[in-house]
Formats: structure tokens, sequence, C-alpha cells
């Protein structure tokens, strides 16, 4: 083997190598903590947050109920998530939908009364069934419609 198809191999491994390192997160992932209603942290250190809703914010009525259902629903279980049209907001965190099996994990929070329906164009795939939870959630005034 000569210098030059010694170095092209070590170069194409280093290359392979390097893109494994730098991938996204798979489409199936652990959630490894829940920082919110809204937002999780998965395998890889990847900041979460769920697209089309917004729960409470830490210091707001109803935001540790939110947490704790969020926590129920996804803390240490394999999650899959789904894209939009955004890859990511402004503060670098992943834009998903969020799914336990057939489970729709965003939607689930809002019919529970733990966040509300909120459009951020472009990505609104589901926004229309996510407003009919948050309508259902008002109706029977569970969580933050008490």
């Amino acid at each position: 083997m000569s210098f030059r198809s010694g170095f092209a191999i070590l170069l194409l491994l280093a290359v392979s190598l390097l893109s494994l390192a730098c991938r996204e997160p798979s489409d199936t992932t652990a959630v490894t903590r829940v920082i919110d209603g809204d937002t999780i942290i998965i395998e890889g250190g990847y900041h979460v947050r769920y697209i089309g809703i917004d729960a409470p914010e830490s210091g707001e009525f109803y935001y540790l109920e939110a947490k704790q259902i969020n926590e129920g629903l996804v803390a240490g279980k394999n999650v899959r998530l789904e894209r939009d049209i955004s890859d990511k907001d402004s503060y670098g965190r992943l834009l998903r939908y969020v799914y336990i099996g057939d489970d729709f994990i965003n939607a689930e929070i809002v019919r529970q009364g733990c966040a509300w329906a909120i459009a951020y164009p472009p990505d609104v795939k589901y926004q229309v069934y996510l407003e009919a939870m948050e309508k259902e959630s008002r109706q029977s005034k569970l969580g933050i419609w008490r």
C-alpha cells in the first residue's frame, strides 16, 4: 500500500468518525431531564422545545404542576421526535413534536390544562388539533383554566 492510499484511507476514516460525532439526535431518543412544561433535555444534551404550545414559566401560576405533568409523561422514557419546518429556535433548542408510542405529548400537555396552544409560524402542522385540545381543557376547567 502506498503512502497516498494509506493517507486517503485514514482521511476517509477521520471524516466518517467526525460526521458521527457531530450528528443530530436521532428521531427516537431518551429524555434525560425535564426543564418545565414544554422543554426537555434528551440524550446528547440537546434541549427540545415542544412545538405549538406554551407552558407557564418558573414563578408563574401552574408552573410546578405543568412541569410535574411533563415529568410524569416523559422523564426517563424514550420519545419519538418529529420536526415541522424550523429546526431550532433563537435559543438553539430543537423544535419538535414529541411522542411516546402513538401518544402526542404536546397535545396531552395542552389537554390536561398545563399549556396554551400557541401558533409559532411556520411550524403549525398540528395547530388546529392543539387548539381543539385547549378548547376541551378550557371547557372542562382543567389546570390553568380553573
